[in-house]
């Protein structure tokens, strides 16, 4: 159903730092203005991974009210990225005959996703996404739509992403304690994506690092499909505890350090240039030289891309990573980050920016909001003109869904 001039979308992007809501209209052209944000710094999760359902719920409302006052509406629906050491991801294959031999219909399609998406997990994981790849119709591989095409044999391949179940529904526990219903849950590199990579860098390899607070999410991408995904639990807070310890100083402070003089290579930083270093307990403060701070940071911030890197090798992504990598998220923000990318890859490097939408455009272009932006881009294109592809079905499917299996009906 396609949505209308004036209807309204809210992505709530949870973090370990910051809970952000971003709130877009769409407009008469079909596309969006972004017309509030609100946020609010996030207390009460650990890698992404909710820890105190009650500080939570707080901090979600607090970032929810500045949303309402400044569109001057209430809220009501979100949908929620999700993401966290907890999530895991894995390729698997389905195959179906056609049950009319002449034509390959939407119900051939939706049993051939439906049976590769049959897998046996854990009993503490569930399925988050079902993300078709490609089909194959008898030998014919490829195929992004096979409907309508003739044949007798139909295959998927789909990416899958799961999730664990308790840390889901404490997630979904913590939106409802916040008076909001959850209209869909997407995985958080998922949604950047939509917010920061063009079409040309979709259509060949690319690799999305989504830094974060309490991650660090990879996704790679090929013709306009994901084809891996993997979390590190390492982020930002991370290299914020390193300089709170180098420095003998608080987390809060080293994190307004960390933003405003950092570097992720202490070689660019030479010179006498000292920061004022406040004292834990507010005593006397101390001075660090710019490239002492960065001598500290350096070390985390190279060792989360030789890990990423290792996954990439472990993959064998190297030969297909044609488009490069592109940087996104609070963290990515690091100064000389994307040199240090670049010389640990042997990639290009860019660092990826919410682009696509307007009203607010300038407001939040701005790597931290690409999950937020990327939630509303998200939810449109799922609810766009015309005929919807069939990872939109899957999402439509998952939209419709979510609140009975979280016991809503």
């Amino acid at each position: 159903m396609a949505l209308k001039a004036g209807e309204i979308l809210v992505g709530l992007d949870i973090g370990t730092t910051k809970i952000c809501a971003v709130v877009g209209e769409i407009t008469e052209e079909g596309g969006i203005d972004i017309i509030a944000v609100g946020q609010s710094p996030s207390d009460g999760l650990r890698g992404g991974v909710v820890i105190n359902i009650e500080k939570t719920v707080n901090s979600i409302r607090r970032a929810i009210d500045e949303a309402e006052k400044m569109a001057t509406m209430e809220i009501h629906e979100v949908v929620v990225g999700v993401a966290g050491s907890h999530i895991a991801s894995f390729n698997n294959r389905g195959q179906v005959p056609v049950r009319n031999r002449n034509e390959i219909c939407q119900a051939d399609i939706d049993r051939v996703l439906d049976y590769a998406a049959t897998v046996k997990l854990p009993e503490d994981q569930e399925i988050i996404h079902v993300l078709p790849q490609q089909f194959t119709v008898d030998e014919q591989e490829g195929i992004q739509d096979p409907l309508g095409m003739n044949g007798v044999r139909l295959e998927a391949d789909v990416h899958i992403v799961t999730g664990q179940t308790m840390a889901i529904r404490n997630l979904v526990k913590c939106c409802e304690g916040a008076d909001l219903v959850v209209a869909a849950l997407v995985l958080e590199p998922l949604a950047s994506a939509e917010a920061v990579l063009n079409a040309d860098e979709r259509e060949i390899v690319v690799g999305l690092l989504d830094i974060g607070g309490g991650t660090t999410d990879l996704a790679v991408f090929y013709d306009h499909c994901i084809q891996h995904t993997y979390v590190l639990p390492l982020g930002g807070n991370h290299m914020s505890a390193d300089l709170a310890s180098g420095l003998r100083t608080s987390i809060s402070d080293a994190s307004r350090i960390k933003e405003q003089y950092g570097s992720a290579l202490a070689a660019m930083e030479a010179g006498e240039e000292v920061v004022e270093v406040p004292a834990v307990g507010g005593g006397s403060s101390r001075t660090a030289t710019r490239e002492y701070i960065a001598s500290i940071l350096e070390p985390r911030a190279h060792e989360m891309m030789d890990m990423v890197r290792v996954e990439i090798d472990r993959m064998k992504l190297w030969n297909y990573l044609s488009g490069g990598i592109v940087l996104t998220g609070g963290a990515s923000q690091l100064k000389h980050l994307a040199q240090l990318a670049e010389d640990v890859f042997d990639l290009a490097v860019r660092v990826g920016r919410p682009r696509g939408v307007g009203g607010l455009a300038e407001a939040v272009s701005d790597p931290r909001y690409a999950t937020g932006v990327g939630l509303v881009i998200f939810a449109a294109r799922n609810n766009s003109h015309g005929r919807r592809n069939n990872a939109d079905r899957l999402v439509e499917k998952m939209f419709k869904g979510l609140r009975s299996i979280f016991g809503r009906g």
